[in-house]
Formats: structure tokens, sequence, C-alpha cells
């Protein structure tokens, strides 16, 4: 029987599921192969087009998350009830009206079949590197991102059979971890990358500013984690006013006060079904505030230290973009990225402060994940870069005979996450 025009029955155990795609794993591989050995047979290793498919990869990522952001503002990760089949059809064969034009159906089936666009392009990445690609952390970094987009295709699938949110936030972490893994192989792929030039001061500048990206990276990463745990609690907003806290510049999270605010917002949402802004023309949710889920305490706690954390790293930001003029200059390329992000984080903010003001709309919601998607790769591209810079000037301080304490020139540029 074929596997891409037979009829697969649902299956509802991780165990099961995890069978029948590793069963026709090996006639994907050789579906792959073919198409890699076509591309590679037209391409040497000096053409930029290596770089030119990393940075389509990266940008199909970054759509992907856009996308399952989407789901997740939404609420409807479990549309489509079986994995890997959609209602029992094979993934690719499900019939346009089962799908287009559902509500909840065609952003869950439409995330599944992207993530099967970037599982094939990363694919395709992975042999292309390991067929072309001189230096060995780059191969490895190659395996590395097929193998992470492996296991985001297990944890997706998981994530629907077991019905467990948990991996949902584990599924979202991952995804950010592979978007910065497939920038980096971008990066390291590109002319930039060979042909950098800094002088020594340039070099000592950079090793002065790189232990303040690093702190942005973390910031960041902490405030993924605490945004992804709130989205995937799918219990609506805890605070639903700004700058103040259910009027208060720290609200209680007492039971008596999380009780109230239960009530209150149950009778916002009342209020806004009145005035026609919960649902839109075709009766779906336009709005997230509550989800039939009560707050509880905690979840008060986490959007406010999200907050705090929010102010805390537009200031980190702040300080980033001072040290980079000073130490590098107004007009260096790396002040005008530490501009661009700073322009990224505000925007970053604004989503957020927005996702509150519009009780939660899915489209501003799943703007404020991409935004920060951004910010972490944008960050993290960053530091690889200065991390690149630092090298490239120990090394001309080592041609031209000074002492200089070098890192292996294969060495790999880690990821300060």
């Amino acid at each position: 029987m074929n596997f891409f025009t037979m009829k697969l029955p649902s299956y509802d155990k991780g165990g099961t599921f995890c069978l029948v795609w590793f069963r026709n794993l090996n006639k994907y591989f050789n579906f792959l192969i073919h198409i890699a050995s076509f591309l590679m047979s037209a391409i040497s290793q000096q053409n930029p087009w290596l770089h030119r498919f990393a940075v389509f990869t990266a940008l199909a990522t970054l759509f992907l998350i856009g996308m399952g952001g989407l789901v997740t503002s939404k609420g409807v990760g479990m549309a489509v009830p079986d994995w890997p089949n959609t209602f029992g059809y094979n993934m690719f064969l499900v019939p346009f009206d089962k799908w287009i034009g559902q509500y909840g159906v065609f952003e869950e089936h439409a995330h599944r079949l992207i993530a099967s666009i970037v599982g094939l392009l990363t694919s395709i990445l992975a042999v292309w590197l390991l067929a072309k690609e001189s230096r060995i952390w780059v191969r490895l970094l190659g395996v590395g991102a097929f193998i992470l987009v492996v296991i985001q295709g297990i944890l997706g699938g998981l994530r629907v059979t077991e019905i467990n949110p948990n991996l949902g936030l584990i599924h979202g972490t991952v995804a950010q971890l592979f978007l910065i893994v497939i920038c980096g192989i971008a990066l390291f792929t590109s002319s930039w990358w060979k042909k950098v030039s800094v002088t020594r001061e340039q070099g000592v500048g950079f090793a002065k500013l790189k232990g303040s990206i690093v702190a942005v990276i973390c910031l960041l990463f902490i405030q993924l984690l605490m945004g992804a745990t709130m989205r995937h609690q799918h219990a609506g907003l805890a605070i639903w006013d700004f700058p103040l806290a259910h009027g208060q510049l720290w609200p209680s999270t007492s039971s008596s006060s999380v009780a109230d605010y239960n009530k209150n917002r149950l009778e916002l949402q009342n209020q806004l079904f009145v005035q026609d802004q919960l649902l839109n023309e075709e009766g779906n949710p336009k709005t997230f505030l509550t989800t039939g889920k009560d707050i509880q305490a905690w979840h008060v706690w986490l959007q406010m230290l999200h907050r705090i954390g929010a102010v805390v790293t537009l200031g980190s930001v702040g300080l980033l973009v001072i040290k980079s003029r000073r130490l590098l200059g107004q007009l260096h390329w790396c002040s005008k990225a530490t501009y661009f992000l700073m322009a990224i984080i505000l925007g970053q903010a604004g989503m957020g402060i927005w996702t509150v003001l519009s009780n939660k709309a899915a489209d501003v919601a799943t703007g404020h994940v991409i935004f920060g998607a951004i910010c972490l790769a944008l960050t993290s591209l960053l530091l690889m870069m200065a991390k690149r810079c630092i090298f490239v000037s120990s090394e001309e301080l080592c041609s031209s005979g000074e002492s200089s304490v070098l890192p292996d020139k294969d060495h790999p540029v880690t990821f300060a996450v």
C-alpha cells in the first residue's frame, strides 16, 4: 500500500503513532536524498545558495512559530484530535472541505503542514551541509538542527495524543532554540563570516560587550519561558488592565481577591458579549479574556513577574546600546544592530501591552509571540557575531607576532541560552 495515498487509522497513544512515523522514515529519507543530490550536483561549495537556503529555512521557521502562536492564542490545538493523521486521513491528502474555512481546524492543520515543510527544509539543509561544508562543527550543527526538528515533530504529536499542556510548553521552548540554531547556520555560511575584518581596538570592545549581550539573551529567554507558561495554561488573562494591575500597583493574591478577579472577569466578558466585541460575524471568538478556567494566585504572580522582567529587559538593552556606542562608536554596525534591537524590544513591549488592552485578541497575542522570537534570534546572532569578531581580532594579533591565546580555528560558536 502506498504511504502517500492510503487512509491511515486514527491513533490516540504516543507509542503507536511513533511506530507509524518511523515505519515510513526510510521512504522519506530516500526521497530526501534524491532532492539533495539534485541540488548539490548543480551547486558548488562556494556558491551562495547554501546560505540563502539557510536564510529561507530560518524565515520559514519564524512563520511556523507564528502559526503555532496563533493556534495557542485561539486555544485550538486539539481541533484535530489525531496525529500523525488528520481525521483519519494522511496529513497531506485531507480533503479541502475538511479544513479550509473551518475555524480551529484550519489553523491546526495549516500548522502541521508548515511544520512538515520546515522539517523537509531542515533535512535538505543538514544533508547539504554534510556533503559540501568543510568545517566539521558546522556539519554537526546541521545534524543537530535535524535532530531538533525531529524532536519538535514528536513533541507536537504527543501534545495532541497525550493532551498535556506541559508538552506544549516544551514544544514552544524547543522551537525558539531551533530558530536560533537555524539562524546560526545562516550566519556561519554567509560571506560576512569569512570576510569580516576587525581591528585590535574593536576586538577589545567586542570582548567587553559580550557579557552584556549574554545577559540580554538570558533575560529574553526567561521572559519567553514565563510568557509561554502563561499561554499554555489556557486560562485567559489573569490581569486585564495596564499600567495598574486590578487597579493596584501590586495586586493581592489572597483567596478572596482571586475570587473577586474571577467574578469581575466574567462580568467583563458578559459586557463584551453585549457590546458585540466578543464574537466575530461568524460567531467565533475574537478575544480570549477567559477560556472557562479560573484565575489562580500563581497566574497573577507570574504575570506581574513577566511585567517586571519586561522593564528589566528594556533597561538591559538600553545599557547595551550605550555600551556599544561607547566601545565601538555610534556608527559601527554593532551599534546600529543594537538600535534595531531596541526598536524590536520596544515593539515587543508594545505588543504585550496591546495584548492586555485588547483582552487578548488572538492576532495581537500572536504578534507578541513573533516579536519575542525575533528578539531572541537577533540577540543570539549578535552574540555569535561578537564572538567571531573577537576571534578574528585575536587571530590578527597572533599573525602580527603579538602574544594572544587563541581558540581552535574550527571551534564552534556556542549559544548562550
